[in-house]
């Protein structure tokens, strides 16, 4: 099954549940006022991809400043320390493919341990809470492998774009299917949302997959993913608490306005996450070329949102995964789960919810959230299994500095839009963040290598 991305993996805030200790990077300067002085670079955003440009160039010998709206650096990177002794990762978690990826080179240059999460190790549970059977396994199978065939066709074929839904359904001639094959093959469709974060009646049929294919193995942090950010903020001057506003420029330089101020520099670095963008929360002074409002308007941002549940004890299996067929009327609540007490020895559970069902629960309350995931883990594991202890909860799509996971290729959208997302413009305004890398958008090392990019334009 397909289970990587930016936040699974990664890539997500003021409106998460509040948590106790939000960990501010070392180089944290606090909400100190704007200063005269003019720098050479300003980076907008400390989520990884800003820190990778800012650390390049000052690598460099570069004057550089990062401006941060948050009170800790990260961005959809934010590893919790609410429970003593088990630092949880509310935003990304994993290295997606260790194989020549940059990330897995950071982790370690900064010593942190890694954890192998392996996507067969995991025990796989029908609607009325029984485990799968070879059979039914066989069947699950079958079911996406007629929505993988039925996509690569429309790809291999298509002229004009539809949804994923659409195309699968009219492939597997959907209003003559049991309630009981609906339900196996709605369980694929809503794999492609926890991958994509997009909803699948939204989701291009034709690019939703367009990205670089991942090589090697899956790790996770069990010390948390702020290791890597940790070591990259490592002396930089970072100014956290300045919400950003508004971002000028002419033949002279760049002038960026936060609400604490303004900030003047020959360059800027613009690591907002695509959500952001679109909201229109920062404005740009003569405008952004229509190439780059295109991509803005018709990249899609989703949503994976995460529910860590810590019980007094463990009552699942010893595999890294478990997921959960619900029936056709359930459909996309509380299919996967991760085995958190692998890597972390404690007993939790860590269930994810993907587009629609994602972005509902937002709405609801702590309480409801906990109680719907309870519902399915009590149809599963039975009815007296032990309330959980504690909880903590993402809404990342609320989250005024995220409004989102990470993005995917909605209908109407094409792989060249992330070309014009990451173009520079006038040789001022730079563009980095996942949505900006053509072949690895949703993961944190295409976040990481855009900044890079970034800053090499700035260099070069």
């Amino acid at each position: 099954m397909h289970r990587r991305s930016f936040l699974q993996s990664a890539s997500l805030g003021a409106a998460l549940t509040p948590l106790a200790a939000c960990r501010v990077g070392p180089a944290d300067e606090g909400s100190t006022s704007a200063s005269s002085d003019r720098h050479k670079v300003i980076v907008v955003g400390a989520g990884i991809s800003g820190l990778a440009a800012a650390r390049r160039l000052a690598d460099q010998g570069e004057d550089v400043v990062v401006l941060e709206a948050r009170n800790r650096i990260g961005g959809r990177i934010w590893t919790s320390e609410k429970w003593a002794g088990v630092p949880l990762d509310l935003g990304a978690s994993w290295i997606h493919g260790i194989d020549n990826n940059p990330i897995a080179a950071l982790a370690a240059k900064a010593k942190a341990r890694t954890v192998v999460t392996d996507p067969d190790s995991s025990t796989d549970y029908l609607p009325d809470g029984s485990e799968a059977g070879d059979a039914q396994e066989r069947a699950i199978e079958r079911w996406q492998t007629k929505m993988e065939d039925a996509l690569a066709a429309y790809q291999d074929n298509a002229d004009s774009d539809a949804s994923v839904r659409s195309v699968v359904e009219r492939a597997l001639h959907w209003s003559s299917l049991s309630d009981h094959d609906k339900a196996l093959a709605s369980f694929g469709l809503n794999d492609y949302e926890h991958e994509y974060s997009g909803s699948v009646n939204q989701m291009s049929a034709l690019y939703f997959d367009s990205g670089a294919d991942i090589k090697g193995k899956d790790v996770l942090f069990p010390g948390g993913y702020r290791q890597i950010t940790d070591l990259l903020a490592s002396g930089l001057s970072i100014r956290t608490g300045h919400v950003v506003e508004h971002i000028d420029w002419d033949s002279s330089g760049v002038t960026v306005t936060t609400d604490k101020g303004t900030f003047d520099a020959d360059h800027v670095v613009v690591t907002l996450p695509l959500g952001v963008l679109q909201s229109g929360a920062v404005t740009f002074g003569p405008g952004l070329p229509a190439g780059k409002r295109t991509a803005i308007a018709k990249l899609g941002t989703g949503v994976l949102n995460k529910c860590y549940l810590r019980f007094p004890e463990v009552f699942w299996p010893d595999t890294d995964w478990m997921t959960y067929v619900p029936e056709v009327d359930g459909y996309g609540r509380w299919e996967q789960w991760i085995n958190i007490t692998r890597p972390t020895g404690k007993p939790v559970l860590l269930g994810f919810n993907a587009a629609d069902f994602g972005r509902t629960i937002e709405g609801w309350s702590d309480t409801r959230i906990v109680d719907s995931a309870m519902g399915t883990l009590r149809t599963v594991f039975g009815s007296d299994i032990p309330a959980p202890l504690d909880y903590q909860i993402t809404r990342w799509a609320s989250d005024p500095y995220a409004r989102g996971s990470y993005s995917y290729n909605r209908i109407g959208s094409t792989p060249a839009m992330r070309d014009h997302l990451a173009a520079s413009v006038d040789k001022r305004v730079h563009f980095a963040g996942e949505a900006t890398h053509r072949a690895s958008y949703q993961t944190v090392h295409g976040a990481y290598l855009s900044g890079i990019r970034a800053a090499k334009e700035i260099a070069d």
